[in-house]
């Protein structure tokens, strides 16, 4: 790992962070809740999202941009067919049925022919 890719990514949280705290300044209500009574599942996307985007940074050169996106996708979807079934984080239960299945097995089909290509 280069140091310019920990620098790319503090760079890319330090302005969001900074940009962040400007609109929250001058725009938030007065009376929205405090940041310790956040449920502690919607702090974790703070921690997470900076190792994403440094797992990113590092791995999208050695694989490559169309396999980085299309196991981004497939993620995305495998997680949503997760939380939709069970029902999780407030949303209503949906039942994994065979048309989710059959979509998540082209998009895990592509991730295959990609990688073979």
């Amino acid at each position: 790992m280069k140091w310019g890719d920990l620098w790319a990514t503090f760079s890319v949280f330090g302005v969001g962070a900074a940009l962040t705290f400007l609109l929250m300044l001058f725009f938030s209500p007065r009376n929205s809740p405090s940041f310790f009574a956040q449920p502690s599942w919607q702090l974790l996307g703070g921690v997470l999202g900076p190792v994403y985007v440094i797992i990113l940074t590092i791995a999208t050169p050695a694989i490559g941009i169309a396999m980085t996106m299309i196991g981004i996708l497939a993620g995305q979807v495998f997680k949503s067919l997760i939380i939709d079934h069970y029902g999780l984080l407030g949303t209503p239960h949906r039942k994994i049925d065979s048309k989710r299945i059959i979509a998540l097995g082209f998009i895990i089909a592509a991730l295959v022919l990609v990688a073979q290509g």
